[in-house]
């Protein structure tokens, strides 16, 4: 994709097909599916562009970037410090590959966990909005901030969540595999955490 792609006709593509009814999900989708073709960093300008089309004055008001917040987070709640929204954007009745918005309120972030698999799996990260972390045992913590892509290793553990003062939104890639569960470990603590914004 050249440089040439990210301007103005480019928006007034987007704007046209906002006001002929594709929807923010629809074009979510849309620009989600090409990037697997055209690649995460030729595309992420689309991204912001199309939030600008689509959320006008709120892009700063809204969580959870072009995909939308989500709904809370509840059936994995006891895996979390702080609260979570989920926002599936493919359907597994459809489709062997899961993806979904996951959202971070600031400071949340999820247990330290593995993606197990006797082979394959794992999970990748994109990021889609705010700031966050990522973590792996024995390792550094990662900040993370929109167009960063993080792929996680099939038994390796790890965590992943909002910074201080920042919501978060990353797409969870679940990696097909054979035997592919999740392992929940212990929550990061309060003193893990609070070492990572000094």
């Amino acid at each position: 994709m050249g440089k040439g792609l990210f301007d103005n006709s480019l928006k007034h593509h987007l704007i046209n097909a906002k006001n002929n009814g594709i929807t923010k999900e629809e074009m979510a989708e849309i620009i989600t599916h090409a990037a697997f073709y055209a690649g995460w960093p030729n595309t992420w300008a689309v991204f912001n562009m199309a939030k600008e089309v689509y959320l006008g004055n709120d892009v700063q008001e809204s969580h959870g970037g072009m995909f939308g917040l989500g709904e809370p987070n509840s059936a994995y709640a006891q895996y979390f410090i702080g609260n979570s929204y989920l926002k599936p954007l493919t359907n597994l009745k459809e489709t062997s590959l899961f993806l979904a918005n996951v959202t971070f309120e600031p400071s949340a972030r999820n247990n330290w966990h593995k993606h197990l698999a006797k082979s394959g799996g794992g999970q990748i990260l994109i990021c889609v909005d705010g700031e966050g972390w990522y973590q792996e045992e024995r390792k550094e913590a990662q900040s993370l901030k929109p167009g960063d892509v993080v792929t996680i290793p099939a038994n390796v553990k790890h965590w992943h969540g909002a910074k201080k003062n920042s919501w978060f939104s990353h797409i969870a890639v679940e990696v097909p595999g054979v035997n592919t569960t999740n392992e929940w470990c212990e929550p990061v603590t309060d003193e893990e955490y609070d070492k990572l914004d000094v």
